[in-house]
């Protein structure tokens, strides 16, 4: 079959498409004919190796994992016999990053607890681009206690997990701000958010306005900044942006929780099969959509992970297998 290899930290060009060994699937594994995969922020963490912190869980001096990929889309080829909740046919979608990646590939072979039955009003590209943002956005939202009526603040809304916290924070019936640039103003209120703010023209740290919940998935942002944004009793969450940004909320974060009421951390994702569920079940009640911004052939990765790292990508970037 054909695959995505890497053999060494670095740039896109580290890529290679090869031609390897199909997998065989074990007594508890489901094999997947892969029909579409989707790039995300940890793909650039295991194709870069940084921050250097991420090396211990994928490899010190190189890659832990042959073939990258996290989230698919495809349908059942085979089951192991201890398998219980699929049958050859069905058609899934998932996230591998928990089980080993794989995804940049023809077929793969993983735990029946990595999949779930793929939305029937999705195609096989736009499913593909749902399971490690979409999880994301909501453990992110549900870390800050998310109620309906609150107001959320989304800082950098218009990417992958932005996308699905604006819908997600919507179908929790809350007050949604969306940070983003010129460009994806639009798409932010196509989304549903109630308020849209202009990053180029408008300064947050200025804002008068205050949340109950501040998602950070993008941005600069010194954590004073949000920590003032923030209600009496109000949670920030800081799932993406500068390196800055992340070190001040895992080391600043607790000391300034310790000192009001209010709740700074971060969180990192976890692949989670009842968490994916609940977001199927969000989008077969056409409560939650994907936004693809592009879509690659797998022979295109390399082109596709060089769009992607600029930063700029309106929803996500899809690859047609």
């Amino acid at each position: 079959m054909k695959a995505i290899i890497t053999k060494k930290y670095g740039t896109p060009d580290v890529l290679e498409l090869d031609e390897v060994d199909q997998p065989f699937q074990k007594d508890d594994e489901v094999l997947v004919k892969v029909k579409a995969a989707s790039l995300n922020y940890g793909n650039l963490v295991l194709l870069s190796g940084k921050p250097f912190l991420a090396r211990m869980a994928f490899g010190l001096f190189r890659p832990k994992f042959a073939i990258p990929g996290g989230d698919i889309a495809g349908i059942v080829e085979t089951v192991g016999k201890n398998v219980t909740q699929f049958q050859p046919g069905d058609t899934v979608f998932g996230d591998l990053s928990a089980f080993g990646w794989g995804g940049f590939a023809e077929y793969v072979a993983v735990p029946e607890q990595a999949l779930v039955h793929k939305p029937t009003n999705l195609t096989f590209e736009e499913a593909a681009a749902v399971p490690m943002a979409a999880v994301t956005a909501l453990q992110a939202l549900q870390k800050g206690k998310i109620i309906s009526g609150q107001k959320v603040l989304i800082n950098g809304a218009s990417g992958g997990v932005g996308t699905f916290a604006i819908q997600i924070a919507k179908a929790y019936n809350a007050e949604v701000t969306a940070v983003c640039s010129t460009r994806n103003i639009e798409i932010a209120r196509s989304l549903g958010a109630d308020n849209v703010i202009d990053y180029t023209k408008e300064d947050i740290s200025k804002l008068e306005a205050r949340f109950d919940l501040i998602l950070a998935v993008n941005g600069n942002s010194p954590i004073s900044v949000y920590n003032r944004l923030l209600k009496p009793n109000g949670s920030y969450v800081m799932i993406g942006g500068s390196e800055a940004q992340m070190y001040q909320a895992m080391f600043l974060g607790p000391l300034l929780s310790l000192t009001n009421k209010k709740n700074l951390k971060n969180m990192l994702q976890k692949a989670n099969q009842n968490d994916l569920l609940f977001i199927k079940e969000l989008i077969d009640a056409n409560k939650v959509k994907p936004v693809i911004d592009r879509t690659y052939k797998l022979s295109e990765l390399k082109e596709a992970f060089k769009y992607f790292e600029q930063g700029h990508a309106q929803g996500k970037v899809v690859i047609s297998i």
